[in-house]
């Protein structure tokens, strides 16, 4: 007797979907990293000195030892190579965040990451001495890692631990360090004088040394983060559905903040605080890539450095032969662009 299979019409369409789906995010991706690699060639061809993009292509991989080569070796590949791995940390660490609160709108800066590194730096500064943005790193990142350990014990406190409470616990945090950081400035105007070179963002004077001082704690966060997603996606759902699914809320939230930790204080920790690119760039991912946080993920380390390059590059041509400081572009190039998703009819969902 011949037996007959009633198959649903449906699976087939929602399975084409997916796919569908699945594929413009793989084009899509694609398209990002050949985005990233002409900002890059970019970025080595711009400056005081225009150098065309076909002989900066060349002179990366061939030093000739001409006046070209040296610019570009020993200034802008440098200035290149920090820029993106600062921008894939604070594009991570954005996104990161976004997650762990459910909240489209947070950013590293609300857990008082940034705060920390300045207030580091200003102590060692005032009491230590320390002078050189090299010497500055390792107290920018343990002023963040401190910063970072207080405030999730005081927001994980108790029966009622929520990612609202961590947030209150870091605005809190952050209301503490800047009046201690604008006392010890108003009263130390040798201090300030030091500390606002590093309070603005900058590429301009990054170290080689200091990018690869924080360097392995940039890439242990990146591997951490995306090791995530599976979790995150589960914790999207809701706590209690989340732990229904497998995922373990109180480990993802730690791992969540050590990654945090290690990518937006690295980050700060090299170049000083930079704002609106942990924020907007993973917003603005998620209009295209949809809910799922691997997808966030990959997108958001990969379209932040060619913000935070773009908003470099302009900074060296508008102000040329000086240069505006990229933290100072990308508050320009970032609050208007926000601005204007904000006003959208909804933002994008998490």
């Amino acid at each position: 007797m011949a037996v007959t299979v009633d198959v649903p019409e449906e699976a087939p369409v929602e399975s084409r979907d997916v796919g569908g789906r699945t594929s413009l995010r793989v084009v899509g991706l694609i398209v990002s990293l050949v985005l990233l690699a002409a900002v890059i060639v970019a970025s080595l061809a711009f400056g005081a000195k225009f150098i065309p993009f076909g002989e900066s292509w060349r002179l990366w991989w061939h030093n000739d030892g001409s006046s070209n080569a040296a610019i570009i070796h020993d200034l802008r590949l440098p200035r290149t190579l920090v820029g993106l791995m600062v921008g894939a940390a604070l594009g991570l660490s954005g996104a990161l965040m976004q997650a762990l609160t459910l909240n489209p709108l947070a950013e590293p800066g609300l857990l008082g990451v940034n705060l920390g590194a300045s207030t580091g730096v200003v102590l060692a500064i005032a009491f230590l001495g320390v002078t050189t943005i090299s010497g500055y790193v390792w107290f920018a990142f343990l002023g963040a890692a401190l910063t970072s350990v207080i405030v999730f014990l005081l927001g994980n406190t108790g029966r009622s631990a929520t990612p609202d409470r961590q947030i209150l616990a870091g605005i809190a945090i952050t209301t503490v360090m800047g009046s201690g950081i604008y006392a010890i400035l108003v009263l130390r105007p040798d201090v300030f004088n030091k500390f606002r070179f590093w309070e603005v963002g900058s590429l301009g004077d990054v170290s080689t040394e200091a990018g690869w001082k924080v360097a392995p704690f940039v890439l242990g966060g990146i591997l951490l983060a995306l090791s995530l997603g599976p979790a995150l996606n589960a914790l999207a759902m809701g706590e209690e559905t989340g732990r229904a699914l497998g995922a373990h809320v109180m480990r993802t939230r730690l791992l969540g903040m050590l990654a945090v930790t290690l990518l937006c204080g690295g980050a700060t920790a090299a170049v000083g605080p930079i704002y609106f690119v942990g924020l907007a760039v993973p917003h603005v991912t998620r209009m295209f890539t949809g809910p799922d946080q691997r997808w966030i993920l990959i997108y958001s380390m990969v379209l932040a450095p060619v913000l935070l390059l773009t908003a470099d590059i302009i900074g060296r041509v508008v102000a040329a032969p000086s240069e505006l400081q990229v933290g100072i572009v990308t508050a320009f190039l970032g609050a208007p662009m926000f601005i204007v998703l904000a006003r959208r009819r909804r933002l994008a969902q998490l």
